[in-house]
């Protein structure tokens, strides 16, 4: 589902925008989902934005392995009234997460993994902003932690809908990313995954020493354009770095070059 032009196009918090380019195959094999599981059918998103459906990564107890679902960018709880809170839970902050009404019975129950290529976060330089991606310095999928919730809408409305929604859990910024945001997506490495997802019993203790800054050393980021800010722009030249003026050369004009990701 395509988020309202009026409220994507705008958005730039923590973690509001994502890139995902691996197709079923990838995430499988990454994420270790059996190839029986049926594959949602997804394309590449080179500008993810709330209110969108990504796939997700959970755990399933009675089958007792994990699946691919395609949910909705936008956490709703259960107790929710309507949808519209969806639009200002897509990220969940690790401090207190297990006290917050909107999220303490997804921390407890259902968790998930939200496998991304990158996520963009914005610079303030002045009165501008600059797009940056990130990415894994190894270029594998990222794993963000989420949450994810199902939610009933009453049958007088539409019949009975079933819409079911995840969010993004943050965390304060390594010291790679904290010269753009104050915050980050929590990553998780492939040894947290069954803690996280529930595949292995763990106290709630356990689960909070999870969300933590992934070291800066496992990612790189480099500038892109400005066109990431309009979620309409979705292609795969949105990733690439963004040109820089070269400066000024002895007898002509400066040339433009392409600049390098930034690696830590």
């Amino acid at each position: 589902m395509v988020a309202p032009a009026g409220m994507a196009r705008h958005l730039s918090p923590m973690c509001g925008r994502a890139f995902l380019s691996s197709d079923f195959g990838e995430i499988a094999r990454v994420f270790g989902i059996p190839p029986e599981r049926p594959a949602p059918n997804f394309a590449a998103n080179w500008n993810a934005a709330p209110t969108q459906d990504l796939p997700v990564v959970r755990y399933d107890a009675a089958a007792r392995h994990r699946s691919l679902d395609l949910m909705r960018w936008g956490l709703v709880p259960f107790w929710a009234k309507d949808v519209k809170i969806g639009y200002s839970t897509f990220n969940a902050k690790a401090e207190g997460i297990e006290r917050k009404p909107a999220f303490r019975e997804a921390f407890r129950r259902r968790r998930c993994l939200v496998p991304v290529n990158g996520f963009y976060e914005w610079k303030k330089a002045g009165k501008a902003r600059q797009p940056y991606a990130v990415a894994r310095a190894d270029r594998t999928p990222l794993a963000l932690a989420g949450l994810w919730e199902a939610w009933h809408s009453s049958p007088g409305e539409t019949g009975g809908e079933t819409l079911r929604s995840f969010t993004i859990v943050t965390t304060a910024a390594n010291a790679l990313l904290a010269p753009l945001h104050e915050r980050m997506p929590v990553i998780l490495d492939p040894e947290d995954w069954p803690l996280w997802l529930g595949e292995n019993p763990a106290e709630p203790a356990e689960l909070k020493a999870l969300l933590r800054p992934c070291p800066p050393e496992a990612l790189t980021l480099w500038p892109v354009s400005p066109r990431v800010g309009n979620v309409r722009n979705n292609d795969p030249a949105l990733v690439e770095p963004l040109a820089q003026p070269a400066p000024p050369e002895e007898g002509g004009k400066a040339r433009g070059r392409r600049s390098a990701p930034i690696a830590t």
